[in-house]
């Protein structure tokens, strides 16, 4: 079962203790959701009018790419957007302000992805079943290869209705991989290099996240699974903050809106213990190395 691990610091730029450095990197590896109960993310007066399932169009979520100053999904009009860009940015800097306080070990190899605004209720949302987060699952993207990178994000609920962001915590990403992945058939040859010339993926495929995508749509597609595995739920309350690698985490957002995520891009490497990582995990379960 996943724990969850809640820790007193209620600013984005809290100077952390080492003792906090280290239970934060041993519980986040080990497979737990940290929580900063207190730690909340203030909005401006003029950015609370973006709080509005509109400002997404016709998607559900709008996209920041930081490196590029690209917003995408936004229906938002020229002013619209700078304001909504220039929330995301401070968000992005905070956390990144967090984590390396936090987290200094990570520093050096800590990739900053994506940030999204998700302004829509996630409950009672329409979508295909491979793309139905309300299902328990671990994160792999189809379009975007790994190769075992693990996969950081730091989510913040800024709900002004006092309405909570509601998971579902399932059991260890060991179990379920085992569970799910012993009868799968390996990588067919040539394919990654197929899907990478024809623009499907950003790059070629490893044979780890051929397991990973095959993981991911096993979990949610049993539905026998998704009932009957031990679970929790927890409530993210507004005014929160959690930190988790949701490529070892077991989970499922079942209800809730208007959050801030951002993505972070770690290398195995960089850990305190690789033996944790999915990687490695995956590569003892299946005997075979897999990046």
């Amino acid at each position: 079962m996943t724990d969850v691990v809640a820790l007193p610091i209620a600013s984005w730029d809290h100077p952390c203790s080492r003792a906090d450095q280290e239970e934060a990197i041993r519980a986040l590896e080990r497979g737990s959701v940290l929580l900063f109960p207190q730690l909340s993310f203030h909005l401006a007066d003029d950015e609370r009018r973006l709080l509005s399932p509109a400002i997404a169009g016709a998607g559900k979520n709008v996209s920041l790419d930081l490196s590029r100053g690209r917003l995408r999904g936004s229906s938002a009009d020229e002013a619209g957007s700078g304001l909504l860009q220039d929330m995301m940015r401070r968000f992005a800097a905070s956390s990144r302000t967090l984590l390396n306080n936090l987290l200094p070990r990570y520093t050096a190899g800590l990739q900053q992805a994506r940030t999204s605004f998700r302004p829509i209720e996630i409950a009672g949302r329409a979508t295909s079943w491979r793309k139905d987060d309300t299902r328990l699952h671990v994160d792999s993207f189809p379009s975007s290869p790994t190769r075992g990178t693990r996969i950081l994000r730091v989510f913040t609920n800024i709900n002004p209705h006092g309405q909570s962001r509601s998971w579902r915590l399932g059991e260890s990403f060991e179990g379920a991989a085992s569970h799910h992945l012993r009868s799968v058939p390996g990588p067919i040859w040539g394919a990654s290099r197929v899907l990478n010339m024809l623009g499907i993926t950003k790059g070629r495929r490893s044979a780890y996240d051929h397991f990973m995508l095959r993981l991911h749509d096993r979990m949610k597609a049993d539905m026998v699974y998704q009932s009957a595995v031990a679970q929790t739920v927890h409530a993210f309350h507004p005014g929160s903050t959690w930190i988790v690698f949701t490529d070892q985490v077991s989970h499922a957002a079942t209800g809730g809106q208007y959050a801030l995520e951002q993505t972070y891009h770690l290398p195995v490497d960089s850990m305190l213990d690789q033996s944790q990582a999915p990687l490695r995990i995956l590569e003892r379960i299946l005997d075979r190395k897999l990046a």
